[in-house]
């Protein structure tokens, strides 16, 4: 029921998300189309203006009348001139007039026509541009013209508005990424809350009986010190210092659940030293323990270069080691087999390497070893790597 209302949660999220984005898309779209539409009305009235100019000029040309009175042209036409224009001779070679265009006035007279020149070509490139002729046939200059500066700036904002919907959604998704990675995080670590309350808490569970079979022991070993039949005592008191042996390794693993989430307690040992104390223990217990098969011949083989002391923790450690070694032996199916230390010193750092003779881990589960809570066995936690 639960992954069943995830599932929805998360289909409805996906939704709004979609609904979200095509609904920026769409309206930032039509204030686009908006715009486009205002920048080729604007367009088209520079181009108007431009050829009532070259019109203009070809009338007072072609006007043959003296005393004609054009001053409805210099206050009328030319004053709303907003954009940049420039007229030549019909060679497009001698520049006759030009407006509003702005140069560097440190320019020689060369240099301005030189760069006068070249906006005459870029004008061109954007507009055809407009000829003043004489009686229809003889062509006296010719009208070039460019967009005005409110056309660019419209321009400039239609391209961001373009790319805005874009930026949106890019920052939208960067956002619900940091949150995901955010909620992840937290919810990770509550997960680590409940473990180490948990691993407290056994450990807390199991420290009361295993002090109280640690007395019966005692109790049973001092009674078998004052029974007359002696020759009993050594097999019996072999058997219980096995059972101590047991009860001190639960005593052991009681205090490394007590330590989960603390700050461990480092002190400088050689790694060689723990594991041979963690083979020592395999040992007694590979010949006859079910799990591991009994009768199986298991080689250790510990191999080492450079200086093998580093700050560690003697408890956890062993434990990290312990769970190796199950692993290796669970995965030695054969009644033969080998596995081997190879632990090396390297400035302050101390690298071990554990390898068996195993059947070795499936390609298509690598990925998820390390995963906690992950397991390819039957029994267990998947919590050993």
């Amino acid at each position: 029921m639960r992954g069943f209302r995830s599932a929805n949660i998360k289909i409805t999220l996906l939704a709004a998300a979609f609904l979200f984005v095509a609904g920026t898309l769409f309206y930032s779209q039509f204030i686009v189309v908006e715009l486009q539409s205002i920048v080729h009305q604007l367009l088209r009235d520079e181009k108007n203006i431009a050829q009532l100019y070259a019109k203009t000029i070809e009338h007072v040309a072609n006007t043959e009348s003296p005393g004609t009175d054009f001053s409805f042209f210099f206050d009328d036409i030319i004053s709303t001139i907003d954009f940049p224009m420039i007229e030549t001779d019909a060679s497009d070679t001698v520049i006759n007039a030009y407006r509003n265009i702005s140069f560097d006035t440190l320019l020689s007279e060369q240099q301005q026509q030189a760069y006068l020149r070249n906006l005459v070509r870029s004008m061109d490139a954007a507009n055809s541009s407009i000829k003043v002729a004489y009686q229809d046939s003889i062509v006296l200059s010719k009208i070039h013209y460019s967009e005005s500066k409110m056309i660019l700036e419209l321009r400039l904002m239609i391209t961001r508005l373009q790319q805005l919907p874009y930026i949106e959604i890019g920052l939208g998704a960067m956002f619900v990424l940091l949150a995901y990675i955010g909620f992840s995080y937290i919810k990770r670590n509550e997960q680590s809350n409940i473990w180490v309350g948990m691993s407290k808490e056994t450990a807390h569970q199991l420290g009361t009986p295993l002090s109280s079979l640690m007395g019966w022991v005692e109790l049973l070993k001092s009674q078998l010190q004052n029974e007359h039949d002696a020759s009993l005592h050594p097999q019996a008191l072999e058997s219980i210092a096995e059972m101590e042996n047991d009860l001190s390794r639960l005593q052991k693993v009681a205090e490394r659940f007590s330590k989960i989430g603390s700050k461990p307690n480092l002190k400088k040992e050689n790694i060689v030293t723990i594991i041979q104390q963690t083979i020592s223990y395999f040992e007694k217990r590979i010949a006859t323990s079910k799990r591991f098969g009994a009768g199986k011949q298991i080689a250790f083989e510990i191999l080492t270069r450079g200086d093998t002391s580093v700050r560690i923790n003697n408890e956890l450690l062993g434990w990290v080691l312990e769970n190796l070694v199950k692993n290796a032996l669970d995965a030695i199916e054969a009644k033969e087999g080998k596995i081997i230390f190879e632990i090396v010193g390297k400035s302050k750092n101390v690298f071990i390497d554990v390898a068996d003779t195993g059947k070795g881990i499936d390609a298509e589960h690598r990925r998820d070893i390390f995963r906690p809570g992950y397991s390819t066995k039957e029994r267990g936690w998947g919590l050993g790597l």
